[in-house]
């Protein structure tokens, strides 16, 4: 069958952290895909405000690198989809992975395979890809590289790889200064006899297949990813299998319901380094951009009018989390992030607080994310939202408070299903590196989360790895708790590991809420006399109302508590007038942490200024009675 040289699509994937993005920089520097006067920034493909604040992709993007042989033959294109690492944004990856025909794994040098790894690396081997592995950051002081290498082949091994895919090729790389060799360098050291990445894009160009096609073929485009433009509307990102699209052309356009209908392709756009530059024509293995299609969908096809032939549609895993979305229902709404003030009443022009406005976003997301599910409830004015983890649906949380929206968040669920009768929960792989001396602290908190330890090595170092299989809902509000008993040192990722029979009743939060019982705007002289009652959440200034939680009960149950008390003046000198007590400053939840805290009864107010966590039933003599009539059934 005919082959196209010109080009390589590859995709880069790994556990979170492990250095995707810094190398795909590295690439495009010295590929030369920029001028020489452009002023770039570290991490260029994470474009997205919260992918730089987080540190993570989240969003898979292409790029396309002219890589120039030193043999002084025709320039290659390489195609390179950055993935995410992390589990909870498994649809990114899978679409990635559906536009490449190779893989390369890059693995940290002391980490070693971590859980999204081993997520990534099944995904890359059930569609039988090949692999390059990539031993990335060789120049950390605690690099191990053999081991890491040997613990790579073992989790081959244990996903089942045939012999073809074990026989992969190894690039010993520093990302961050842009090196990489064939050659194993010390532990702890830059490769040594390479001064570029040179070697890493030989090795892409010998282990990659290049595209093959059938000349006699109609034409075949998949649609794997949508973006947006003011102008052109709907882009659909694709990759042309069979045949060719041209500007101007009408296409079949097959729908995910099977339905068929001629489009014309307005403008056709091809990747060049960040940016997409307008083409005439797109070949077999060719990523490019197309527009004029405005209610195209990701899975769908575009085929040859005379002869549509669809392409499978992409399947992702099904969802494992769920949490409720709705309208902001507190007594605050729509009125800024202290609640009074002319600057309050100036901001609501741009809110977002209609059921309408949230269901218009949700089904806007659902466009471009494949691995979301919205179902309706009960109520009009909130959906239940299901993803792949926690994670997934805050990040969704955290993009809508940025555009305005004022929402109600339930605590987030599992995703439960019947299997022969009987009700199965998801379970995540937990891996935890600690610590020697925290072990015992974490083997109990995981005892009461009901996880079963599977697997514990010593690497030798003080640092011990244990591997738990614990039901999804553990892990629920597990991080801030992790976080405190291993004294901010331990590391946890997890890993969605299919599903087990329901595990019973699981208590994760031991402590209380105190309640605020009436509105009014938190004073010093009430947080004084409350701190010793638990951890306060408010800052004195701060507006309340009846319901809102204002902190952590020191005991198992809720308190209602005053905490806009003032104190009264009197023409009595006080002999401690002049004596001040020190407020505990607050602990300041982030939206991920007040989802954690949650409990059955509670909710989170997310509002663009602030966040704050509040009973479900706000009125205080209404919940006495919906708990008493709980539990007296």
């Amino acid at each position: 069958m005919p082959t196209r040289h010109d080009i390589r699509n590859v995709a880069i994937v790994a556990h979170v952290d492990h250095g995707k993005t810094t190398i795909v920089d590295a690439m495009l520097k010295q590929a030369g895909a920029f001028a020489a006067h452009q002023q770039l920034d570290d991490r260029m493909m994470d474009s997205n405000d919260l992918e730089r604040e987080k540190g993570i992709t989240i969003l898979a993007k292409n790029t396309a690198v002219k890589y120039h042989p030193k043999d002084g033959g025709a320039p290659i294109t390489i195609n390179i989809i950055d993935t995410p690492g992390h589990a909870d944004f498994g649809g990114e990856v899978e679409r990635g992975l559906s536009m490449v025909d190779a893989v390369v794994l890059l693995v940290d040098a002391s980490e070693g395979p971590l859980p999204q790894t081993r997520f990534v690396l099944r995904k890359a081997l059930q569609q039988r890809k090949p692999v390059i592995l990539c031993i990335n950051k060789t120049d950390r002081p605690d690099s191990r590289i053999d081991e890491v290498v040997n613990e790579t082949y073992d989790l081959f091994l244990d996903l089942d790889a045939d012999e073809d895919q074990i026989e992969f090729p190894i690039v010993y790389a520093c990302g961050r200064d842009g090196i990489a060799s064939l050659t194993k360098p010390e532990n702890g050291t830059v490769p040594a006899d390479s001064d570029s990445l040179e070697p890493f894009f030989s090795a892409i160009l010998e282990h990659v297949p290049a595209p093959v096609y059938d000349e006699e073929a109609p034409l075949q485009a998949h649609v794997t990813n949508l973006d947006a433009d003011n102008f052109l509307g709907r882009i659909a990102l694709l990759r042309v299998e069979q045949g060719e699209l041209r500007k101007g052309q009408t296409v079949a356009w097959i729908k995910r319901d099977g339905t068929i209908s001629n489009v014309r392709i307005t403008e056709l756009m091809m990747t060049e380094a960040l940016t997409r530059k307008p083409a005439e024509v797109a070949g077999p293995g060719d990523i490019c951009a197309v527009a004029g299609i405005p209610d195209i969908m990701i899975g769908e096809t575009l085929a040859d009018p005379e002869n549509p032939i669809a392409l499978p549609l992409i399947t992702v895993d099904q969802p494992a989390i769920s949490m409720t979305i709705g309208t902001n229902t507190s007594p605050l709404v729509g009125r800024g992030g202290t609640g009074k003030g002319a600057d309050a009443k100036a901001a609501v022009k741009n809110r977002k607080v209609t059921a309408r406005q949230v269901k218009d976003r949700l089904d806007r997301e659902l466009i471009g994310n494949v691995s979301l599910r919205v179902l309706d409830t009960e109520r009009p004015d909130a959906w239940e939202v299901q993803g792949r983890g926690e994670l997934a649906l805050a990040i969704l949380v955290e993009q809508m408070r940025r555009e305005g929206f004022e929402l109600t968040i339930g605590k987030p669920q599992v995703v439960t299903k019947l299997v022969d009768g009987k009700v199965h929960e998801p379970v995540e792989r937990l891996t935890v590196d600690v610590p020697e001396e925290h072990m015992g602290a974490v083997t109990q908190l995981m005892g009461v989360r009901k996880g079963r330890m599977d697997n514990m090595s010593n690497h030798g170092s003080g640092w011990v790895r244990m591997e738990f299989v614990v039901p999804s809902r553990g892990l629920i509000g597990f991080r801030t708790e992790f976080l405190t008993n291993t004294r901010g040192t331990g590391i946890a990722h997890s890993i969605h590991e299919g599903h087990e029979p329901w595990f019973g009743t699981l208590t994760t939060r031991n402590n209380g809420s105190l309640v605020a019982d009436r509105a009014g705007a938190v004073t010093a002289f009430a947080m004084t006399n409350l701190q010793e009652r638990g951890v306060l959440f408010t800052d004195p200034g701060t507006e309340v109302y009846e319901g809102m939680i204002v902190g952590e009960n020191s005991r198992s149950d809720d308190m209602d508590v005053n905490i806009t008390k003032e104190k009264k003046l009197t023409n009595m000198r006080s002999s401690s007038a002049d004596s001040f007590e020190a407020i505990v400053p607050p602990r300041k939840l982030s939206l991920e942490q007040s989802l954690e805290f949650c409990r059955d009864d509670e909710c989170v107010e997310v509002t663009p200024e602030a966040v704050r966590i509040r009973k479900v039933i706000l009125d205080q003599n209404a919940r006495g009675r919906a708990s008493s009539r709980a539990k007296n059934g």
